[in-house]
């Protein structure tokens, strides 16, 4: 059904959208539809295919009348044989049309019964959609035909069809990376959603089917609330949006939220999620359950993974049992071990073994919530090959909760920050697992990680605090870090955690943004800020630790946040402050260099120290070379170079006035983002700018002609031949935010951390353009930009400009002036 269906409140489909929103139920309403379009389709066959031998039939959704408003009708059209399909190929384009004119998205496939009783390896949803066939009109010996071959089809074809259904599944999930904790799901596609509740349907119809009759779908009572909560959501989504959508993101949710009479919209996604984890573990367990490849490679290779057992668990097909689980009344320590048992082999809980863990939470909850010396049995849980997988188990079965109450309050949460991607406690668990996955890694970069990891003492009290470090999240009203730390206080005095390692978590916790607002915010060749981060951390051991948790931190928060510029970033902050904690460099400043020859000397002389110390000998050569061409071409020398995910700009060209925002402008009107920059003078006037830019769109990867235009562009920007506003109005527009995602703009001075300049903060929404504006009023002004820091995270924008006047320091007088300026900008 379309928009362009009739809107008055006499139709039916009016009525059918008034009754839903007066008792928010569904199945009425879908069932209403389907009624409604098995009606037009009938009209259309009597009217335009009476005399023609074929058969009508609905397949998808609309075969097993599951019509939400604006979904689309699966029509098969079954004719006896492939002549008859030729022969009737102008009759149909009619039929379809009646249909499309009647307001109905018809997606239709013409196929003989032969046809649909054939395995189609490359199509699977083929065979998939046959599943949910429904006769409507037309030959019932061409269905009938189509009903006694497909149900020996798919009753010969039962363990191909659900090896098809599983990689369809495996494929769909890990385009959501397995987990169903995404702050702005697809309630169709993402794990959890219908799609994996009619997964369950479709594995009861090839299961249940004979030779005879094709099988039918087995009701799942237990998942009724969850069905009626998708079903609602979904139908609500659709007219939501006057189309078929199915995304939940930030604005439909507080619509959603007030749909379903929530008064608190994170509340009420804790509900969503909920369903979600009851349809996941449902249909993943059926899954599984479903393949009997008995005498298989796989069958042999679990046999010798039953050898695993013990006196305490059972291994059976891939699963671990408790072998007396009225044990864990008594002694609920058994539970750890089988988490430890987990984690030691990677073998996840049997269904069983779940619900006797679940059954038992009320004494679990009990015992561990009085102190205990447990941590002995945690630490090894969090040592083990696959803590991940043990944590996950403990997650999904409430014993982490159990264990751990104050895991509670970040259950689902969302904290709705339009950066991260996942709910808090899915984010948790995902910090560990990157870590433990970094062992894997053959990439170099990565590999470096890794090397750091296997150089801990602890890992497990690494792995704590991250699962600690954002529990003070469920805490709105307060600071998450000083939450997080009081809470694991707690937390560490009931297991009764050694001191050593209290001091180590306590430390990790409160100090876990240390490292990214370095990186984002702070020059790190300034030896100031490195000087006093190394005094903030005291040791190589808590530095290492520290590193890795913002790895982890980083890359959880969504598939794209650690990307090589900061994955390197952060090795470099490493190195730096690795060297300044062991002295291994030993200057705040470079000598003067005796061995210049006078050429390089006179070039070097005006730059700032830290030019030496952010380029190589090469670098600066090569940079000697650049002032040379550019005296032979009109003063100005380009070059442009594609590092690991990114791209480095350097040019040389005598000063003026705004040429830094010039040049940030003309990135930004070709779409890159700029990453960092910097801006170097001599004492002859020369300028040496560098810009460290990602090309999102990959124009300069797909089409090389534009480093030329880019350059050229450059070369005449440099030369003050070009309009920059003209050029950023030539800027295709971006996708703007949702109007919930906004963000009020924040100006922080900062006159402390740098011996010799100012700093000031920019935190606003991105848009392009932006670091040209902000540099064009800050050059207007009269002062110099020395270094620019530029982080983006989803549409926030987090600029860092260190700035200079002739006498250093901005004085009171000309920061309240920039302020006023910048704000009104902004």
């Amino acid at each position: 059904m379309t928009s362009s269906e009739p809107s008055s409140p006499q139709t039916g489909w009016d009525r059918a959208k008034i009754r839903f929103f007066a008792d928010r139920e569904a199945d009425s309403l879908l069932a209403w539809r389907t009624a409604h379009v098995d009606a037009l389709v009938l009209a259309a066959h009597q009217d335009l295919l009476a005399p023609v031998n074929v058969a009508v039939m609905a397949v998808g959704g609309y075969g097993r009348k599951q019509l939400f408003p604006f979904s689309d009708i699966d029509l098969l059209l079954l004719f006896d044989s492939n002549r008859e399909v030729d022969n009737s190929k102008k009759v149909l384009a009619p039929f379809l049309q009646r249909l499309w004119d009647s307001g109905l998205r018809v997606s239709q496939s013409v196929r003989t019964p032969a046809e649909c009783s054939e395995l189609h390896d490359k199509n699977i949803e083929l065979n998939v959609s046959l599943l949910d066939v429904r006769f409507l009109a037309g030959a019932q010996q061409v269905a009938s035909k189509l009903n006694q071959q497909l149900a020996r089809f798919v009753h010969g074809n039962r363990q191909r069809l659900i090896r098809g259904l599983a990689m369809m599944t495996r494929e769909r999930r890990l385009k959501f990376n397995e987990t169903i904790h995404h702050l702005e799901p697809n309630i169709k596609e993402t794990p959890g959603g219908l799609r994996d509740y009619q997964l369950l349907c479709w594995l009861s119809v090839i299961k249940n089917s004979t030779n005879d009759t094709l099988g039918a779908a087995s009701p799942c009572p237990d998942l009724e609330a969850a069905r009626k909560f998708m079903f609602a959501l979904r139908c609500f989504l659709h007219y939501e949006a006057g189309r078929d959508n199915n995304s939940l993101n930030f604005d439909a949710q507080e619509a959603a939220a007030a749909f379903f009479g929530a008064e608190n919209t994170a509340r009420w996604m804790r509900e969503y999620f909920r369903h979600a984890r009851d349809i996941d573990r449902a249909s993943t367990r059926l899954l599984e359950s479903s393949d009997t490849q008995s005498g298989s490679l796989f069958s042999q290779f679990r046999d010798r993974r039953s050898r695993l057992s013990n006196s305490e668990f059972t291994v059976l097909r891939e699963r671990v049992y408790f072998r007396t689980p009225q044990q864990l009344e008594q002694e609920p320590l058994l539970a750890l071990r089988c988490f430890e048992f987990i984690g030691r082999h990677g073998i996840r809980l049997a269904l069983d073994a779940e619900q006797r863990v679940m059954a038992h939470l009320p004494t679990l909850r009990q015992y561990f919530s009085q102190p205990r010396p447990v941590w002995p049995n945690l630490s090894s849980i969090l040592s083990q090959p696959q803590a991940d997988l043990a944590l996950t188990s403990m997650h999904e079965t409430g014993a982490l909760q159990a264990v751990f109450p104050e895991q509670e309050d970040i259950e689902c949460l969302v904290i709705r920050d339009f950066y991260h991607r996942y709910t808090v406690d899915e984010h948790t668990l995902m910090t560990i697992r990157i870590l433990l996955e970094l062992r894997q890694s053959k990439e170099p970069a990565v590999q470096l990680y890794a090397e750091l990891l296997s150089e801990l003492a602890s890992p497990a009290t690494l792995y704590f605090a991250l699962l600690y470090h954002d529990v003070g999240k469920g805490t709105p009203d307060e600071g998450h870090v000083d939450v997080s730390v009081r809470l694991c206080e707690v937390a560490m005095e009931r297991i009764a955690m050694p001191a050593p390692d209290r001091e180590m978590v306590r430390f990790l916790i409160g100090r876990h943004l240390a490292l990214s607002e370095t990186i984002n915010s702070r020059d790190m060749e300034d030896p100031a800020v490195i000087e006093a981060l190394a005094h903030s951390l005291g040791t190589v051991e808590r530095l290492k630790a520290l590193v890795l948790l913002t790895y982890g931190d980083i890359s959880a928060v969504n598939p794209g946040a650690m990307t090589p510029w900061r994955r390197s970033q952060l090795w470099r902050l490493y190195l730096l402050t690795y060297n300044e904690l062991t002295r291994a460099l030993e200057a705040e400043r470079i000598k003067p260099r005796p061995a210049d020859s006078p050429e390089k000397a006179a070039f070097l002389e005006g730059f700032p120290t830290r030019y030496l110390r952010t380029h190589t000998e090469a670098d600066i050569d090569a940079h000697l070379a650049m002032e040379k061409a550019a005296a032979q071409k009109m003063g100005v020398a380009i070059d442009l170079k594609k590092l690991e995910g990114c791209y480095r700009l350097t040019l040389l060209a005598e000063d003026r006035p705004f040429l830094f925002a010039s040049v940030a402008g003309t990135l930004s009107s070709f779409g890159m983002n700029i990453l960092k920059a910097e801006a170097f003078a001599n004492r002859r006037n020369t300028v040496l700018d560098t810009f460290t830019f990602a090309d999102p769109n990959r124009t300069l990867e797909l089409n090389p002609s534009e480093i030329d235009r880019l350059k050229a562009t450059l070369e005449r920007v440099l030369l003050g031949k070009v309009d920059i506003a003209q050029l950023l109005r030539n800027r295709p527009k971006s996708q703007p935010p949702s109007k919930t995602a906004r963000l009020e703009p924040s100006l922080a001075f900062d006159s402390k951390s740098s011996p010799s300049a100012t700093l000031i903060q920019v935190v606003t929404q991105d848009r392009p353009g932006l670091l040209y504006d902000l540099a064009s009023a800050m050059s207007s002004e009269g002062f110099n930009i020395e270094v620019v820091l530029i982080d983006t995270e989803a549409h926030k924008a987090v600029d860092v400009f260190y700035i200079t006047t002739e006498n250093g320091k901005l004085d009171a007088s000309q920061e309240q002036r920039l302020r006023q300026r910048l704000m009104e900008l902004l």
